[in-house]
């Protein structure tokens, strides 16, 4: 399978991180940060030279993974100041997609209301009215901009947004009828937050073509203390189901990018040894 990792999680410093990448045969660079700046709000000889070192160094770009729509509210309406904030940056981060060759550009969703639906009672009394329509709505306009700009989006199940489970991510690729040009970016970790087992329960819903790309990296949640620990591989809630995850999209041919997400460090602030702590058990999983 294709393996890379979220660059600015080894470091800001995109040489730096290709290096290590390469010391770990690492080929998909995914971009989020480099420098202090975040994809998007680069200038244009800034992106030229990422994609001139990228290129020379043999990383092809998996995703270009700006927080667009992060932060949005239930509040917020299309075309209103901060909707038309996050609609400017993502046609950047697009334009910078087509500068490095990177097929699919992150979107997030806005802040999680905790009960979209419900039943016998609680549809009247415990239901965020609404609130599941209007993210819907303020992300339909950027479908129709990836369309005329011809790139992929890929939503990824945040721990803290409106799409937080394979099964909300899926819900809103078909409420916008979007399955051509949206798909999902399964980060199981995250979904942790809202108790979806990853394998077989979350996998399944991505069925039939709604898969985009994966993050990894693993987590211990306490939900009722409003607490998440980010784990050594292995060593988390989801250490028991990294094998059949990867057996599964082995034997779906899946044939995207699966991203490393470097967030663990051991206790001293130092992501990059968390990183080369991590590695290892990372690839023994998910290399082919």
């Amino acid at each position: 399978m294709k393996l890379g990792v979220i660059c600015d999680g080894i470091s800001r410093d995109l040489r730096k991180a290709i290096s290590v990448m390469d010391e770990f045969d690492l080929e998909y660079a995914e971009l989020q940060f480099v420098g202090e700046t975040e994809v998007g709000d680069h200038s244009p000889a800034e992106v030229k030279e990422m994609d001139r070192l990228l290129r020379d160094r043999g990383k092809p770009v998996s995703c270009l993974s700006r927080h667009v729509f992060a932060g949005m509210t239930s509040a917020n309406r299309p075309g209103d100041a901060l909707h038309v904030q996050h609609m400017d940056a993502l046609k950047r981060v697009i334009d910078m997609a087509h500068v490095v060759g990177a097929p699919l550009v992150r979107i997030m969703t806005s802040r999680k209301e905790q009960i979209l639906w419900g039943r016998n009672g609680a549809e009247k009394w415990n239901v965020a009215h609404g609130a599941w329509d209007k993210a819907v709505a303020l992300i339909a306009p950027a479908v129709e901009v990836a369309r005329d700009c011809g790139v992929t989006l890929v939503v990824e199940t945040g721990n803290g947004t409106m799409v937080n489970s394979n099964f909300t991510a899926r819900k809103l690729i078909d409420d916008l009828d979007a399955k051509d040009v949206l798909k999902v970016l399964w980060d199981p970790a995250n979904n942790c937050w809202c108790h979806e087992v990853a394998y077989p329960d979350g996998y399944s819903e991505l069925e039939g073509g709604y898969l985009g790309h994966v993050h990894i990296k693993d987590v211990q949640v306490d939900t009722p203390r409003a607490t998440l620990e980010v784990r050594k591989m292995g060593t988390g809630q989801l250490g028991p189901l990294f094998g059949q995850i990867a057996e599964a999209l082995r034997a779906d041919a899946y044939d995207g990018v699966i991203s490393f997400e470097s967030v663990f460090h051991p206790g001293n602030g130092d992501f990059e040894e968390g990183f080369r702590q991590c590695i290892g058990y990372f690839k023994d999983r998910f290399a082919a």
